[in-house]
């Protein structure tokens, strides 16, 4: 995102390598046929002519990419080529913007049979590159392993963010209606490009992309034989009103107002970050800088208790009363004045330090939740003349943005807990009973996203199917990264392989190879790896509620050490 013969054979080797490090079992649920591979038919440009006939769809233009234009992962493209586009094309009768579904595809000449369906994240607005992300760091895409993907912009430029929520139907195209329409007409596409349709379609994506996959599960289940969803803000609505409730609480004791992360040094959070190792570190067996045991690890930990009170003026070594009065709020979830829960706890972890989490706790709560929640979420919507997003997140009644999101009237007829959550997050009967799988993973140190909320959705779902979730889904905590990526984690992995290996040949994942992207990973350096880990350190990421734990010998760089128990 290395050329390969056969796009059939690349991946059997891929999912080989998959099983090899990340293990697999037999799984009892029903599993589908495996794709079977096709080539590109005709010349890609001659494609655009053929696909004139397309419901609802504009192609604007189609292109050859040649061999080595894109690289993943260090790791060359095969040639493959391109189709844009957009679809329902409209003037909105509310705000008087032109709107459509902007789309590009890329279209393996060695096809391997299956479809990726890449849902892109934040308020989208943008048609990025069709590669497929397949999890953690950039390691390899569906598009280097041969599949067709798709990405879109959910309905919507990036000029009109987030003021496109003005438009009800662009609100919900960017919910789930963008995802409903083209699915269908890149199945079309397909068809025409290769005489066939995908044997085997696939969804994923991570953050907003999390929850257009598990919006997807609930919705669209007989579209898609795999789901892949990363940190899946699923309550997205709720973790922004509930980032804008933390921002509350931080303003009350930020020595400078106009920066909210003097409420909460980087030399602060990396003391607690320190004081949370000191007590969970060696939870798990092996004093490491990770923590496996979350659960353990909340029970150990006390913010009041275990991080030292400051006595005089603050200086990175103590956190004030009223810090800790401030913060401990965020961490045990926000509340309505009543103190009705607003959204999910957040765990401490090891990477409260990361750069990342400052962005999501200090900048995007004024910067990006304000306008989210002001614009797309809330009903009626705020008045675009006089709006102030740090204002409106500082001062903003919490339990009138909580009224908001839950709201709808004749304009906006369905509120934003409705066209932005899967209709019943649990109930994946049809998915299951197809033989569909699902994977889910997210990082314990996710600062906008909370990993409980997740944790909370599975249990849910474990106890629809009588226990038996894991027969068709399974859920991977990932110890330090932060939002989709980054903090001092093992946070580059391929779930892709693996899903495919599930779902075609009923081989479940028990646990998934994570490595760490110090400096020289060809995906990119993580900054946050600390110094002393080895480059390529690496751990197996479990299925929940396993925890990774040390076996007691062995290098504490290799996976190999850990087992899941």
């Amino acid at each position: 995102m290395r050329p390969f013969p056969s796009a059939g054979l690349a991946l059997s080797a891929l999912s080989a390598l998959a099983l090899t490090a990340c293990g697999g079992s037999e799984a009892s649920s029903p599993h589908l046929a495996p794709a079977t591979p096709a080539s590109l038919s005709g010349t890609c440009e001659s494609l655009a002519g053929r696909l004139a006939t397309l419901a609802n769809t504009a192609v604007t233009a189609t292109s050859t990419v040649a061999a080595g234009t894109l690289t993943i992962g260090g790791q060359p493209v095969p040639e493959h080529c391109l189709v844009a586009g957009r679809m329902h094309q409209r003037v909105s009768a509310v705000d008087g913007q032109t709107y459509a579904i902007g789309f590009e595809m890329r279209l393996p000449r060695a096809w391997n049979g299956r479809f990726f369906y890449q849902a892109n994240g934040g308020l989208d607005g943008n048609v990025v590159p069709a590669t497929g992300a397949t999890g953690g760091g950039p390691l390899t895409h569906a598009l280097h392993k041969g599949f067709a993907v798709i990405s879109s912009d959910a309905g919507h430029s990036a000029a009109q963010n987030p003021l496109f929520g003005l438009d009800p139907q662009a609100r919900l195209d960017y919910g789930y209606q963008a995802v409903g329409k083209l699915t269908p007409m890149a199945k079309s596409v397909i068809q025409t490009a290769y005489g066939k349709g995908p044997d085997r379609s696939y969804i994923g994506g991570c953050s907003n992309g999390g929850r257009h996959t598990l919006v997807a599960a609930a919705r669209y289940a007989d579209q898609y034989d795999g789901f892949l969803a990363g940190a899946p803000g699923y309550n997205l609505p709720k973790a922004a009103v509930a980032n804008i409730f933390g921002a509350q609480r931080y303003a009350g004791v930020a020595t400078n107002p106009a920066d909210l992360s003097t409420a909460f040094s980087a030399a602060e959070r990396t003391l607690v970050s320190q004081r949370v190792l000191a007590k969970c570190d060696a939870l798990d067996g092996a004093t490491d800088g990770l923590v496996q045991d979350v659960a353990a690890c909340q029970a150990a930990f006390s913010l009041a208790a275990d991080v030292p009170t400051c006595s005089g003026e603050r200086d990175g070594s103590c956190l004030s009363a009223a810090q800790k009065s401030a913060i401990a709020p965020i961490f045990s979830g926000a509340i309505t004045s009543t103190g009705t829960p607003v959204y999910a706890s957040f765990p401490f972890d090891a990477g409260l330090g990361s750069a990342g989490v400052a962005f999501w706790e200090f900048t995007a709560s004024l910067v990006l939740d304000s306008g989210a929640v002001g614009f797309v979420f809330k009903v009626p919507p705020e008045n675009p003349a006089t709006f102030n997003g740090p204002q409106f997140s500082l001062t903003a009644s919490i339990d009138a943005l909580v009224q908001g999101i839950n709201a709808s009237n004749a304009t906006y007829g369905e509120s934003a807990m409705g066209f932005m959550t899967p209709p019943n997050p649990t109930a994946l009967t049809p998915l299951k009973q197809r033989g569909a799988k699902l994977m889910v993973y997210h990082g314990v140190s996710d600062a906008i996203f909370s990993v409980n909320d997740t944790e909370t959705w599975y249990r849910g779902l474990q106890s629809a199917n009588g226990g038996s979730a894991a027969d068709f889904a399974r859920f991977y905590r990932v110890p330090g990264m932060g939002h989709c990526s980054g903090g001092p984690a093992t946070d580059q992995f391929d779930m892709l392989a693996p899903l495919v290996e599930w779902v075609e040949n009923g081989r479940a994942p028990d646990q998934v190879t994570a490595t760490a992207r110090a400096t020289g990973n060809a995906g990119g350096a993580n900054a946050d790896v600390p110094a002393g880990w080895a480059a390529d350190r690496a751990r197996p990421l479990c299925p929940f509620p396993q925890v990774a734990r040390y076996k007691g010998t062995g290098s504490l760089e290799s996976a190999a050490s850990f087992e899941c128990r």
